[in-house]
């Protein structure tokens, strides 16, 4: 089947926001007031879902969850859905979605990252649908800076839309904003310089392939499944290879050297032409930093690796469109991602 891009919003349509994974404490709660504000005022109504309760690990129970997130992606007035942010055990929802519903549904996008990797992927490569790895409601308020999209500016541009991000040259080296005393928070401490980093080796690198990818922490747990084939993916969609990109939430670089073996061995990167690594700030050890990590891991694939791009948990976020033509350069010059989505 044909990548299926949703239809571009436009002012007036409905933006559902639900919790597939956790939800969203009280103390927190004036922060997702802010960040729905600034959905309303690009000119989208908000639909406030039910399965939104912070109170523990997950907002509601697993059917629940599944329900209203089906809700919203077959209601042909929702034109996106976005959570609050990630967690941890989205991939309960997996077994309890209509996936042959999914199929024949006018497509709608679905953004997030993290945990939500564990469900906009496999409606990627199950449905075919374009889905946005990219920063969550609870980001939304953060000023994009130069280089950079928003996932609204993603979700309101037409088919065959093309656009370029380039690496802004600085990120946030530590720590989070606390919501609960600034829910109005709209500047990321960009606090350190970085650029994307060629792991493999050197020279200018100029490459294509339809992009896939997500949070390492959990598409691996979907290795072997048949939610995560992203082999069958390839053959059907991407004759001329994939850009594939992965992130580290937190794991140890022992635990996402592992992960990343046992993703490569069950063919995840089969068809990758290069690999997108995000920056992560997530912690190495004496004898293996998370750069070594990733070429111990993925070094035998012989494509080219480029790491610390920012499409992972260190901010600031460049969303990346599943399913979506790109075009990587990376040179002494440039860096850059351009995606089409065709």
């Amino acid at each position: 089947m044909p990548v299926r891009y949703p239809r571009p919003l436009r002012p007036g349509d409905r933006v559902g926001v639900t919790s597939p994974s956790s939800g969203v404490d009280e103390k927190l709660r004036e922060r997702l007031r802010v960040a729905v504000r600034d959905v309303e005022a690009r000119g989208f109504e908000v639909v406030l879902g039910q399965c939104m309760d912070g109170s523990g690990h997950v907002s509601a129970p697993a059917a629940a969850r599944a329900d209203e997130l089906m809700s919203l992606l077959t209601d042909p007035d929702v034109g996106a859905v976005v959570p609050p942010w990630g967690g941890e055990l989205a991939i309960d929802l997996l077994p309890l979605l209509d996936w042959d519903r999914l199929r024949v549904a006018e497509p709608t996008w679905l953004v997030g990252f993290s945990d939500l990797s564990t469900v906009i992927t496999p409606l990627t490569l199950l449905t075919g649908t374009a889905t946005v790895h990219g920063n969550n409601l609870m980001d939304t308020p953060y000023r994009t800076p130069d280089g950079l999209v928003s996932w609204l500016d993603i979700v309101s541009a037409p088919r065959g839309h093309r656009f370029t991000q380039i690496p802004p040259g600085r990120h946030r080296s530590t720590g989070w904003d606390d919501y609960a005393v600034q829910p109005e928070v709209r500047e990321h401490a960009l606090d350190a310089p970085g650029a994307w980093t060629r792991l493999d080796g050197s020279g200018d690198l100029e490459v294509e392939g339809r992009l896939i990818g997500g949070c390492i922490e959990t598409l691996c747990n979907l290795t072997g499944t048949g939610y995560l084939d992203v082999s069958g993916f390839a053959r059907t969609e991407a004759a001329g290879g994939l850009l594939v990109y992965v992130e580290a939430a937190g794991d140890d670089a022992f635990t996402i050297c592992r992960n990343l073996h046992g993703m490569r061995l069950a063919g995840f990167f089969d068809a990758a032409n290069a690999v997108l690594v995000g920056r992560t700030s997530a912690p190495g050890a004496p004898s293996l930093s998370q750069h070594q990590a990733v070429l111990d891991a993925l070094g035998p694939l012989n494509v080219p690796i480029i790491a610390d791009v920012e499409c992972g948990h260190v901010p600031p976020y460049m969303p990346i469109v599943n399913g979506a033509h790109g075009r990587l350069v990376h040179t002494a010059m440039r860096s850059e991602l351009t995606q089409t989505l065709v």
